[in-house]
């Protein structure tokens, strides 16, 4: 079937003129027509627009033209600045926007030649853990839909586990795109802070926000990194890192030899699901078959990645979110005067997640808190940091759990917040450190649902990370399972 070819499959029809881009296109725009009423992965659904975008593709590979998604239709989370194709953050309040422009990410992807087949549901501006903060309904997990697919990128990994895309954008502030990916049982890479620029992201919390990629395997993650990475003179806190090598991949192959890996004793802890706990260990003692050591690590600040993160992220949202005020763009609700307009505005526009989460954010910046929370969730940031610096003297990369569950019931956490928080336990601390990870798929529960494993790097390790990551998938098959016909 042509939707469940890889990225790199795709290709290689492709250069062999076996399929055009066409072609393939419209198969996936057939099977999104078929199951997204069902899943509710796509919030727009470009037709015109992809189909354009294939029929010039074809025409640049008739003129010779070759590069790694030249003509592959991928889809994008809906919180990425597309030109001239709607824009919502999953959010009321940019229900109509449209932007004029491209995030760089996405400008880079429309350069080498991609379809974008259209714009992919997602927590309210990336708040949250489940997509159920969508204002456009929740997004069902292919697996069983009556379940989260995760968020906050619940949309990207949906598509991408049903193929209704070879590969979709996600970003992740805390674990919005290694924890959907975990739940639904595909690739999910969490870029180092810089490797890939935020610019056209609308912002989250922009000391934590990466753009990243949710894929059928590790080989296709490094293709997409290497398509967005890069120097951007649009967003300061970019990097010119040294580019991942995707065909180093290959010639690595399924051997661990010579490497170290970390399994921290924090990260398995009471009240985990024990199927996830047994598929994890599992998986780490294939990495030991592939020829790794194991080396048991501590990582004695995990704890506090919940508090610390639920007051920075908090404190970075309710600033850059004071951009929402009905004046220059988006829902406009008017008052009967400026202020009000804001507050009418505000109010009708976002959902009570996003509220929460500002007046969280306002309370910890305000005058005599400042210091007390956000100055210290900004040092002991620092100190779980140099965890994983001391770590990483000793060993190359860490596997341990991306999520202490499989996927629960749609419903089931909503009325307990800090419930839904703990869910991203396992990938708040990598993100406050600004380092890479990757989930992989490594097993099922009982109720057959996807299980995942964390392989964490330092910063701008992911060659190495997609290396072990891409040994693990040559002798295991967890990626290659579908749960949609």
């Amino acid at each position: 079937m042509l939707t469940s070819l890889t990225v790199r499959a795709a290709r290689w029809h492709l250069r062999r003129r076996e399929v055009s881009s066409v072609e393939l296109t419209r198969a996936f725009l057939e099977r999104i027509q078929a199951l997204n009423p069902r899943l509710n992965a796509y919030l727009t659904v470009a037709d015109e627009e992809a189909l354009a975008m294939a029929r010039q593709a074809d025409e640049r590979m008739m003129q010779g033209e070759d590069t790694p998604l030249l003509g592959v239709p991928i889809a994008i989370k809906d919180v990425l600045s597309t030109r001239g194709m709607r824009t919502t953050a999953g959010s009321k309040i940019l229900a109509d926007y449209v932007p004029s422009w491209d995030a760089t990410a996405v400008a880079r992807l429309r350069a080498q030649g991609a379809v974008f087949l259209g714009k992919l549901n997602c927590d309210e501006f990336a708040m949250g853990s489940s997509t159920e903060n969508s204002a456009f309904g929740v997004t069902r997990n292919p697996w069983d839909e009556s379940r989260v697919p995760g968020g906050s990128s619940g949309g990207s990994a949906a598509a991408v586990a049903a193929d209704l895309c070879c590969a979709a954008l996600g970003t992740d502030t805390g674990g919005s795109i290694r924890q959907p990916a975990a739940l639904c049982g595909v690739t999910g890479l969490k870029n180092s802070y810089g490797r890939v620029s935020r610019y056209g992201l609308i912002a989250f919390a922009s000391s934590l926000d990466t753009v990243g990629a949710l894929t059928k395997d590790v080989y296709d993650a490094a293709i997409m990194l290497r398509a967005m990475e890069g120097r951007d003179p649009c967003d300061s806190t970019s990097v010119a890192a040294e580019p991942v090598d995707a065909e180093a991949l290959d010639a690595r192959g399924a051997s661990l030899d010579g490497l170290t890996v970390g399994v921290p004793r924090e990260y398995f802890t009471d009240g985990m699901q024990p199927d996830v706990e047994r598929s994890v260990r599992i998986a780490i003692a294939q990495l030991q078959a592939l020829g790794a050591r194991i080396r048991e690590i501590s990582l004695p600040r995990t704890h506090l990645g919940l508090p610390v993160y639920y007051i920075i992220a908090p404190a970075e949202a309710s600033a850059n979110l004071a951009r929402f005020d009905g004046v220059k763009y988006g829902l406009r609700v008017q008052g009967g005067d400026l202020i009000a307009t804001y507050m009418q505005t505000r109010g009708a526009g976002f959902g009570a997640e996003v509220k929460r989460r500002i007046m969280l954010g306002t309370y910890a910046l305000s005058a005599g808190y400042y210091d007390a929370y956000y100055i210290r969730a900004q040092k002991v940031r620092t100190l779980i940091k140099r965890d994983f610096e001391q770590a990483f003297e000793q060993v190359d990369v860490i596997a341990a759990p991306v999520s202490p569950t499989t996927a629960f019931p749609i419903g089931a956490k909503t009325d307990d917040p800090i419930q839904m928080y703990l869910a991203d336990v396992f990938t708040l601390p990598v993100s406050l450190a600004g380092i890479c990870a990757i989930s992989v798929p490594c097993g099922f529960d009982s109720d057959g649902l996807p299980i995942g494993l964390q392989l964490i790097g330092p910063a701008f390790g992911e060659q190495r990370v997609l290396e072990v990551a891409h040994a693990y998938q040559q002798t295991t098959d967890f990626h290659l399972k579908k749960p949609l016909s």
